[in-house]
């Protein structure tokens, strides 16, 4: 072969090669879930597990999926910014707080047994609160309290909007703020529907009382991040996740992280979520 031929086929060979790779890299799966329990370090066992299994759902080789837990909000939003970063498994109130900022594109939800919705209740110390406007001055304190747009608009949608002068604020202590509730501080707590469920059991729970409820919403969803992974390969894991109830090993893995399955998603009831939580202009702080 002449020089000049060898210098152009190498040319060929290289674009080619690098167009594979980039076809193949790896594609890393963020579960942020703020204020939950564990940590990234003790969650990595579990997110290699998961990873493999999603690798093998889809027919890629080992190490085509990495997935990684974050359980504070800075540190997921940081990991969903990066460029590898092509699925985040997300609660709704971060998934509507920055889905434009990230581009996320909601695919399936995660169904918990014998739910698949989310209800959230606003709790307070008995009879302190009978309408939105009681709540002037007061805290409202919960996991999902970075986003106060998500707790205003959505949760108390159908009860109604407090007053400018209620601060809503994430606060990850809620059994802590349960009892300051309770010993009449003026202080509401927006809880999930297992903290709801826990509640009777404290040893104090008779001093307070659930005042208002959500109504059903979906709890986490699995996000695509932007076009970072093609529609083929999305199309992959997509099935990947929702055979995962039914794969060898899947349902125990599934209940370690509390999960039930993976199940399609009601675009239209989200559009109407989305519309409720509004866009960016005038966004609480």
């Amino acid at each position: 072969m002449r020089p000049k031929a060898v210098a152009v086929a190498a040319v060929v060979l290289v674009l080619f090669c690098s167009t594979g790779t980039r076809a193949e890299d790896p594609t890393t799966l963020v579960v942020c879930a703020p204020g939950f329990p564990s940590n990234t370090d003790e969650a990595q066992p579990t997110m290699d597990e998961l990873a493999g299994a999603l690798a093998r759902g889809a027919g890629w080789e080992a190490g085509q999926v990495a997935a990684a837990y974050y359980p504070d909000l800075e540190d997921g939003l940081a990991a969903l910014r990066e460029e590898r970063a092509g699925w985040g498994l997300v609660p709704l109130p971060f998934y509507l707080e920055f889905r434009d900022q990230l581009e996320l594109r909601p695919a399936l939800q995660v169904t918990h047994d014998p739910e698949a919705s989310e209800v959230w209740s606003l709790v307070a110390a008995r009879g302190a609160i009978d309408a939105p406007g009681a709540l002037a001055g007061w805290e409202l304190s919960g996991i999902s309290g970075y986003s106060p747009r998500f707790v205003r608009r959505v949760v108390l949608a159908d009860w109604g909007d407090p007053p400018v002068s209620a601060q809503v604020r994430f606060g990850s202590r809620v059994l802590a703020d349960l009892r300051k509730a309770a010993g009449g501080e003026r202080v509401a707590v927006v809880l999930d529907r297992a903290q709801t469920v826990a509640m009777p059991s404290l040893p104090f729970a008779g001093e307070l009382e659930v005042v208002t409820r959500s109504r059903p919403l979906p709890g986490t969803l699995l996000c695509r991040v932007g076009e970072r992974i093609g529609d083929e390969r999305a199309g992959a894991i997509t099935n990947a996740f929702l055979a995962l109830a039914q794969a060898e090993g899947g349902p125990e893995l599934l209940a370690t992280l509390r999960i039930t399955r993976f199940q399609a998603l009601d675009l239209d009831e989200l559009a109407r979520i989305e519309r409720a939580f509004g866009g960016d202009e005038d966004r609480d702080r």
